[in-house]
């Protein structure tokens, strides 16, 4: 017999939401302790402590996922443009001046639109077909 949309299989389960024993433990430990465990990983990072440092950098800068990029790209009007665009991507990631995954995010979307056009390309070809046919049938 199937659940029911956002019925659980077991209705006396852990709520949403609920912690961990374990980390519940941990926090009743860490209780007060914040500010004075943060001053000493601080002291330690400016002692020379590489993993403090570390720690204390990521909190304060953490890294960048995605950034934005200048690519002087020819316009792309057309399927038989993206090519061109691509060898500009290449050329780009060789160079150093963007990262092969920036260069790889870029690609992706000219495919995105070369799908795009494709799928206009046929729909007006279909389109040109089905009105010969009406002709043809009259």
């Amino acid at each position: 017999m199937p659940f029911k949309k956002g019925q659980s299989g077991n209705p006396k389960g852990k709520r949403p939401g609920t912690r961990h024993k374990a980390t519940q433990l941990a926090q009743k430990l860490l209780d007060g302790e914040a500010q004075g465990l943060t001053r000493r990983c601080i002291e330690l990072a400016k002692g020379g402590n590489v993993v403090a440092l570390r720690l204390c950098l990521e909190r304060l800068v953490p890294p960048r996922k995605d950034r934005p990029i200048t690519l002087k790209l020819h316009k792309v009007e057309a399927v038989g443009d993206i090519p061109m665009a691509l060898g500009t991507i290449l050329e780009a990631v060789a160079q150093g001046e963007i990262t092969p995954q920036e260069g790889q995010s870029v690609a992706g979307m000219l495919g995105a639109y070369c799908k795009a056009a494709e799928l206009v390309n046929h729909e007006a070809r279909l389109e040109a077909l089905e009105s010969v046919l009406k002709l043809r049938k009259k």
